[in-house]
């Protein structure tokens, strides 16, 4: 079974900083993107950054040059940096991978982790 653990999120002042962290664990074939997306209350579920298996990374126009996408493929493990956080940054934030796993689909899938509450407060 796979998981996907997220931690690191909390309440900051904007113009904060967090780190937010992400492993995925279990029988695992291949990851190919990491990312996190979020959810404000209200909003649709948006891309914030993804990250490929090669370290090619894609950023939403909101965040680019205050958010930092990295990762760890030793460890599966996706990281993302949020600097200058403002109250509009405040969600909920969702790790995703998109993988193979021995057994399953035979083609990469979607896999969430459960979410992570991020606050800014102005």
């Amino acid at each position: 079974q796979v998981q996907l653990v997220e931690s690191g999120g909390g309440l900051e002042q904007s113009g904060g900083s967090l780190r937010l962290s992400c492993a995925a664990s279990g029988s695992i074939s291949r990851i190919y993107i990491m990312g996190w997306y979020r959810q404000a209350p209200g909003k649709e579920r948006e891309l914030v950054a993804s990250i490929t298996s090669g370290g090619s990374t894609d950023y939403a126009d909101d965040v680019k040059g205050r958010f930092t996408i990295s990762r760890d493929n030793a460890k599966n493990t996706v990281y993302l940096q949020m600097n200058s956080l403002k109250a509009e940054d405040t969600a909920v934030y969702y790790c995703n991978a998109v993988m193979t796993v021995p057994g399953g689909r035979p083609y990469p899938y979607n896999y969430w982790g459960q979410g992570t509450q991020v606050t800014v407060s102005s």
